[in-house]
């Protein structure tokens, strides 16, 4: 992992826990269950060249196809 995708992966952590008004550890959390992180560390050559709402809305696309229930 870069010195530069840390911090990306916080900011768009943040970004996540703020738009559904969670902590930043039940962010984290939701993002590891559902494969949201892996996704991110996976791709981070193409989302972080996004706005992070749009990388947040990609993480919300790839979560559900794990199962997860949050929606836009």
């Amino acid at each position: 992992m870069s010195e530069f995708e840390i911090p990306f992966i916080n900011l768009v952590i943040r970004t996540f826990a703020t738009r559904f008004k969670m902590t930043r550890q039940a962010a984290y959390a939701y993002l590891k269950k559902y494969h949201g992180l892996s996704f991110l560390i996976e791709f981070y050559d193409v989302e972080h060249l996004q706005d992070v709402e749009e990388t947040v809305d990609d993480l919300i696309v790839k979560c559900q196809q794990q199962g997860g229930t949050l929606s836009c």
